[in-house]
């Protein structure tokens, strides 16, 4: 493998402006800007490196439109002779840009050792270390046994639904057509990250009465009876999660725990002209929660651990109604350590790197998922460059050296599990 390494070591350049280049397409999701020509890009110089592409439209899927097609590009490599097949699988939709950038974050500025941009570190970064180990390796050992793929798709920061999901359920990511799979997302270089904590989305509606602001006494405020809500979520609900922990090893350490964020909260008529306010107590209050949970905890649980509280204050509060919707539910997902794709990949960061792989799990789900789940394929890991406390912030990077030492990985892990070296 010394000769993939020194393969690797001289395309850095090739590397960064890969980089570059994917960072350029301002993949933003919602709403699903560029997917299509980021994913042409990907096939493109795949195809001229000897892939098979294929492009694959999430038709149907939510946001699928013909002004924003959910596109997936999926490349496969056949080797000299017969053998099994490592699939490399990046995510090619970023989030919004949001507030407190000091560079342009579609620019795809080097600085430092670092390419700075939206989706530098989660996960462009990734997706280009993927495509030079691979490249590398077949430049190097063109006999290699089986085949290998790269996908670039879509949709992962809103459920996956238009790519991974979408493929899965249309046998891309089953035996016998693939048999490992590596997600590059940044979990840092010498981690493997072998699962996730599940995820529950719902979105909870407390109901009032309208009336007049001045006379609030002849309405029924359902914003106040979203602050009871919350009052027991504060007082029983969150001790409660906090007190619970896992024998997942999620990073970090506070991941640990189950977890309940509160995304957002509307109550009343919108204001009006220059922001004034309409007149009238609120007949609606909307929560949206995003509750994560652990290996060791049942959804249907976690379901009626929130309705519980809601029907509690139905039977003590006066007037209280409710309704309660789920928008997303995820199962925890867990990878064997010593199954062929993670023991391997972990023996090479010790190869490579001269250090001890920790096995780490992730706080967040990501598209092992569905692999997982529809796939049927539990052979699945997550394994790439990055710091995982720089996704979704203002002026994210990946390191230039951490993106070398990842591709040297995935090289030499691919290698191991074809049965090109030993």
């Amino acid at each position: 493998m010394d000769s993939v390494n020194e393969t690797i070591d001289g395309r850095v350049e090739d590397l960064v402006a890969l980089t570059q280049d994917l960072i350029r397409f301002p993949t933003i999701n919602p709403p699903g800007e560029a997917y299509r020509p980021c994913a042409e890009y990907i096939g493109e110089r795949l195809k001229k490196r000897g892939f098979t592409v294929e492009y694959v439209r999430g038709v149907g899927t939510p946001g699928d439109s013909d002004r924003y097609p959910r596109t997936n590009v999926i490349a496969r490599k056949e080797g000299g002779k017969p053998g099994p097949c490592v699939h490399f699988n990046g995510h090619i939709d970023v989030v919004e840009v949001g507030d407190g950038w000091t560079l342009d974050p579609f620019e795809g500025i080097v600085k430092d050792g670092k390419v700075y941009g939206r989706g530098a570190c989660d996960m462009k970064g990734g997706i280009a270390s993927a495509i030079i180990a691979a490249e590398a390796l077949i430049d190097t050992l063109p006999d290699f046994p089986g085949a290998i793929e790269i996908s670039g798709t879509v949709d992962e920061e809103s459920g996956g639904y238009g790519g991974v999901a979408y493929l899965a359920e249309r046998g891309w990511f089953s035996k016998p057509r693939v048999d490992h799979v590596i997600i590059p997302e940044p979990l840092n270089v010498d981690r493997v990250c072998i699962g996730h904590r599940g995820v529950w989305w719902a979105e909870i509606e407390t109901k009032g009465r309208i009336a007049h602001g001045s006379m609030p006494f002849l309405g029924d405020s359902a914003i106040r009876h979203m602050s009871a809500v919350l009052e027991r979520f504060e007082n029983d609900l969150y001790p409660a999660l906090e007190a619970r922990q896992s024998n997942m090893p999620v990073v970090p350490d506070g991941a640990r725990s189950s977890t309940m964020n509160i995304n957002s909260l509307h109550g009343g008529q919108e204001e009006g002209h220059e922001g004034l306010p309409a007149p009238c107590v609120a007949d609606s209050c909307r929560m949206i929660i995003d509750r994560r949970f652990l290996i060791e905890e049942d959804i249907d649980d976690v379901r009626s651990e929130i309705r519980s509280i809601l029907e509690k204050l139905s039977e003590t509060r006066p007037d209280f109604r409710f309704d309660m919707r789920e928008l997303f539910a995820v199962e925890p997902s867990l990878a064997d350590k010593d199954a062929p794709v993670a023991s391997t990949t972990a023996a090479a960061i010790r190869d490579v790197l001269k250090r001890e792989a920790e096995f780490v799990c992730s706080p967040g789900t990501y598209d092992q998922k569905h692999v997982d789940r529809i796939g049927k394929l539990k052979d699945c890991i997550a394994y790439g460059p990055g710091v995982l406390d720089l996704a979704h912030q203002p002026d994210e990077w990946v390191g230039i050296d951490d993106m070398v030492a990842a591709a040297k990985v995935m090289a030499l892990t691919t290698a191991r599990l074809l049965g090109a070296v030993k």
